[in-house]
């Protein structure tokens, strides 16, 4: 077997990457510029291709609990630990961006980091981002985890929590897991006793963003807020 050091230039997937940009590799690619190296008799594109079929996907591999993911031969507590800072560095990316602008005039951006928040949770969570007069996020925080319904969120902690933040607005969102964003009667219902809540002490809500396997859907954008 050969290694990549023996492959051309071109398919060598660091200089790929470096030639073409990241956005040109496979996802077994990028997966073995991650892993550096493979295992005898597997180079790391090899072990890649693998662990992208044993796992499911990319999305699978990267959200895998600890135990399962060391149990595969080439994988371990050490690049299980480093996946993870690579993970939290990508989320706090994401936040940064959403920190330097108007949520309003950036949705894509609000839509992104609370996608990275939310979306690989097996229980459902609901989170809010609390916002200044300028709509510039002060700080995100998740407050109710199990079943979200309007028993298990309480807009009286909800108010309590944008107030301690002296948040002029909010974003609500939270996860279905079973991959399906369709807000369902319960979201909307919630929303609208949130939003009466909130708006007792001033504070707008400006969206509620149900999360699934894609972008998530945004309640504001359905003229349902």
């Amino acid at each position: 077997m050969h290694s990549i050091r023996d492959w051309p230039a071109d398919e060598r997937p660091r200089e790929k990457l470096l030639a073409r940009g990241p956005a040109a590799l496979s996802d077994a690619e990028l997966l073995a510029i991650f892993l550096r190296t493979g295992v005898p008799g597997k180079t790391a594109v090899d072990l890649a291709r693998e662990l992208l079929q044993s796992f499911g996907g990319l999305r699978p591999l990267l959200e895998a609990e600890r135990s399962r993911f060391c149990a595969h031969h080439g994988l371990g507590h050490a690049t299980f630990a480093q996946l993870q800072a690579v993970l939290e560095m990508a989320r706090r990316h994401l936040q940064a961006e959403l920190q330097r602008s108007d949520s309003l005039e950036n949705p894509e951006a609000t839509r992104r980091f609370l996608c990275s928040q939310l979306r690989h949770h097996l229980y459902e969570v609901f989170a809010c981002l609390f916002l200044d007069n300028r709509h510039r996020v002060i700080v995100f925080e998740e407050l109710f985890r199990g079943t979200i319904d309007g028993a298990s969120v309480h807009p009286r902690e909800v108010v309590r929590r944008a107030l301690q933040h002296n948040a002029a607005a909010v974003i609500l969102a939270h996860n279905h897991p079973s991959g399906i964003a369709e807000p369902s009667r319960a979201d909307i219902q919630l929303t609208r006793r949130l939003t009466d809540a909130l708006a007792l002490v001033d504070i707008r809500v400006l969206d509620h963003l149900v999360i699934g396997d894609g972008n998530g859907v945004s309640l504001a954008e359905r003229g349902l807020l």
